[in-house]
């Protein structure tokens, strides 16, 4: 007598389809929130991850395929979801130790592509063996549910429809549901939960492998308990807050001297609030001189428009020394521009909208004294925001004596560099362009205008300040200022290849601390 189970009904079949599919760009999903703050979410690692996936997906449709053939009972299929299941909600606790040694490890010997090869074997490890097991499902599944010759075409038909269906749900519910509402974290152990218990179903209709299911399954829960102390910064203390967006992953840490947000692990500030200090020594201090180039004066207020806002430090700035100026903000990511006022302090006067910085400008006809350009993080550079066409739409937006500040995050002594590509795009728009490397730190500031008097502004504006801590800070920028010769890299909306070649600064910034330590140690 033929022993029942779970598959006598096709739609047991069919659930099993729809959630792997879903799992299976969940996990996608997941993985490039998991490595987003060690490695950008540019579309290198994008490319990375598809690629990972997609080739573990088809490894797992020819050994499925093969399995089913061989062995035509069901259990070790949902053997194999329920391993894949329990490898799932280990990924984020595991995997983020696992992404740190890859990288580490690689960065001793490899300094060509770095992020290539670090994101290459990161993902290897931790994402492509429950992506081979989740694409044996599909063959699988068709093996048991045709029955007649007459119908398998409509039988694969519907399994691969509902396997499509799935994963459209599982593209949009981690982003907009689970992953801003809940984390990362809590994320992977959904889809991870949900495919124990389709596994455990199968098992409990058998009464087969109750105690590995149980044990799954005690596994799962123990690391739903435990996600609420999850952190990506697993090696930092008394992190103020860790949440995470559509966009990022962000942290705010408090010290003596400063509060932080940066949406990156290792390294990196997008906004600092000075406790005691006034003014930060960094790059938010070189750009306060764009106001004065305007003309802008405690008697004479202009208009500021700051695209990539942050928690508006600059923007706090503006208002404390350029009172009575009308200050506008735009920040694409809606809870960094929330914990602008909840932590840093920006004024209520700052007008923030959430919003994509070109979109913002394409809708307005309002012309600006200073519009500031702080939308580049590491490599991470929105190539609409850095081409011709862009800076085209910048300068339509200014005044007869405006300015654009641009503040770049990477220094480079290479030719033909990401910042070269950024100057000589600007020059091709900008009639002048000056640059300011910050003292101290990798970020250079860029100055782009078109009248020929701005500079005298400068120094007329400069001369006038009554406070010496500013005054200070604008004789050091007119130190650093150096008039640029405009090239022929030019970045359009057609061709901006701004991953490429940030990444070469990232090899070349790898390539120098490694030459650092080698002469440290000699046998390294």
């Amino acid at each position: 007598m033929k022993e029942k189970n779970m598959l006598d009904s096709k739609y047991f079949l069919y659930v099993t389809e729809f959630f792997s599919g879903m799992s299976v760009m969940a996990v996608e999903l997941g993985a490039s929130r998991l490595m987003a703050p060690y490695f950008s979410s540019s579309q290198i690692v994008w490319t990375v991850i598809i690629g990972v996936i997609m080739i573990a997906m088809a490894l797992g449709n020819v050994w499925g395929g093969r399995l089913a053939d061989k062995s035509p009972s069901p259990d070790r299929l949902y053997g194999r979801l329920l391993l894949a299941a329990v490898w799932i909600a280990l990924i984020p606790f595991a995997g983020r130790y696992l992404i740190g040694g890859i990288s580490l490890l690689l960065a001793a010997f490899v300094t060509k592509n770095f992020l290539i090869w670090a994101a290459l074997f990161a993902c290897l490890a931790v994402f492509a063996f429950p992506c081979v097991l989740l694409g044996t499902v599909t063959p699988s599944l068709v093996k048991y549910a045709v029955n007649s010759l007459d119908s398998n075409g409509r039988t694969v038909g519907e399994l691969n429809a509902l396997n499509t269906i799935g994963s459209i749900i599982g593209t949009f519910l981690p982003t907009f549901v689970t992953i801003p509402s809940v984390g990362t974290a809590v994320t992977f152990l959904i889809f991870s939960g949900v495919l124990a218990c389709i596994s455990i179903l199968y098992f409990l209709s058998l009464r087969k492998n109750m105690v590995k299911c149980a044990l799954s399954l005690a596994l799962i829960l123990a690391l739903g308990l435990t996600s609420s102390t999850y952190s990506f910064a697993f090696w930092e203390k008394d992190i103020t807050l860790e949440d995470e967006s559509i966009y990022n992953y962000l942290q705010v840490k408090e010290t003596d001297s400063s509060v932080i947000l940066s949406t990156n692990v290792l390294f990196g500030v997008q906004s600092i609030l000075m406790k005691d200090a006034r003014l930060t020594g960094m790059y938010y201090d070189y750009a306060l001189a764009a106001p004065l180039m305007a003309g802008i004066a405690e008697d004479k207020p202009g208009d500021i428009l700051i695209l990539g806002l942050g928690t508006g430090t600059f923007a706090k700035y503006c208002s404390e020394y350029f009172p009575g100026c009308s200050i506008e903000g735009v920040e694409i990511d809606e809870k960094i521009a929330n914990l602008a006022t909840e932590y840093f302090e920006l004024p209520d006067s700052v007008q923030v909208s959430v919003y994509d910085g070109r979109s913002y400008l394409a809708a307005s006809d309002k012309k600006y004294d200073v519009i500031m350009v702080d939308a580049y993080q590491d490599i991470t550079i929105p190539f609409q925001m850095s081409s011709k066409e862009f800076f085209t739409e910048v300068a339509d937006h200014l005044n007869p004596y405006g300015v654009m500040v641009v503040n770049m995050n990477m220094k480079s002594s290479s030719k033909d560099s990401i910042n070269d590509y950024l100057c000589d795009t600007m020059g091709s728009v900008f009639q002048y362009v000056y640059t300011a490397p910050v003292r101290g730190g990798t970020n250079c500031e860029v100055f782009a205008f078109q009248n020929p008097e701005v500079m005298e502004t400068f120094d007329q504006g400069k001369s006038s300040l009554t406070d010496t801590e500013l005054s200070d800070m604008m004789e050091t920028v007119s130190s650093e200022l150096s008039l640029r010769e405009s090239g022929d890299l030019i970045l359009t909306d057609d061709k901006a290849p701004v991953e490429l070649l940030g990444m070469r600064v990232l090899d070349e910034i790898i390539g120098e601390e490694l030459d650092y330590y080698r002469e440290l140690l000699p046998l390294f």
